[in-house]
């Protein structure tokens, strides 16, 4: 069996797995193991025992990967044995109690007013705005495809808080989206300043910076497995 971690990637809010794409295949091209959870996006709960039951099954160190709400998912899961490092990608990373909605309010991201919950308690950002919000800084043509196919949560998991923040035991690494409108930047420098990550990237990207900017996210995880 390889030292090397194994890679496990868990995506966010009003995306699954498949935003991973272009991440996977540099990864893979750099011969890494990788697998990408895909949440049910009903419970902070829910995502956690999902991710943590994909952890378990792997023989060996895990590196957890979260990109958006994800983050809050790895902070959590990441307690899991298996895992020896987190890395953060324009993502949450709560402390003790704290939830992804309580951060958000801390600075109002650009992309707040096109959020909105439906009659089922799915919370929605606006097809129409989803480019511009989400990753403008990809094609008008990925964008569509995107908020066609994006995955709600319930509304209710975003104010799910975390209990035992794994980056408090575990080696972190963060990357900042300098044009995020819907994590702000402002908590992003918050809270990656607070990890004592290893290593903090800037890039001017939008909230897909998983999609935007493939190459770079890589390298960070790269280092990261290297160094775990």
């Amino acid at each position: 069996m390889s030292s090397q971690p194994t890679i496990v990637l868990v995506h966010g809010f009003w995306g699954g797995a498949a935003h991973w794409g272009r991440v996977i295949v540099e990864l893979a091209r750099k011969g890494h193991r990788l697998r990408a959870v895909e949440l049910p996006l009903t419970s902070l709960a829910d995502d956690v025992e999902r991710t943590r039951k994909m952890v378990a099954q792997v023989d060996g160190p895990v590196l957890l990967v979260g990109h958006s709400y994800g983050g809050a998912v790895i902070t959590e899961a990441g307690n899991h044995p298996n895992v020896v490092g987190l890395v953060y990608v324009a993502a949450f990373a709560p402390d003790a109690g704290e939830s992804p909605v309580g951060i958000t309010q801390q600075s109002l991201p650009q992309a707040a007013p096109d959020l909105a919950p439906d009659s089922d308690g799915y919370l929605w950002l606006n097809p129409d705005k989803f480019h511009q919000d989400f990753c403008q800084d990809l094609s008008a043509d990925d964008g569509l495809v995107m908020g066609v196919t994006q995955k709600a949560p319930l509304a209710g998991t975003f104010g799910d808080t975390i209990a035992t923040p794994a980056w408090k035991s575990k080696p972190s690494w963060y990357q900042i989206s300098s044009q995020d409108r819907m994590i702000s930047p402002e908590n992003q420098r918050r809270m990656s300043a607070r990890l004592g990550a290893k290593k903090v990237i800037e890039l001017e990207a939008s909230h897909a910076s998983l999609a935007s900017r493939p190459a770079e996210i890589a390298a960070l995880i790269d280092e990261a497995a290297a160094a775990v």
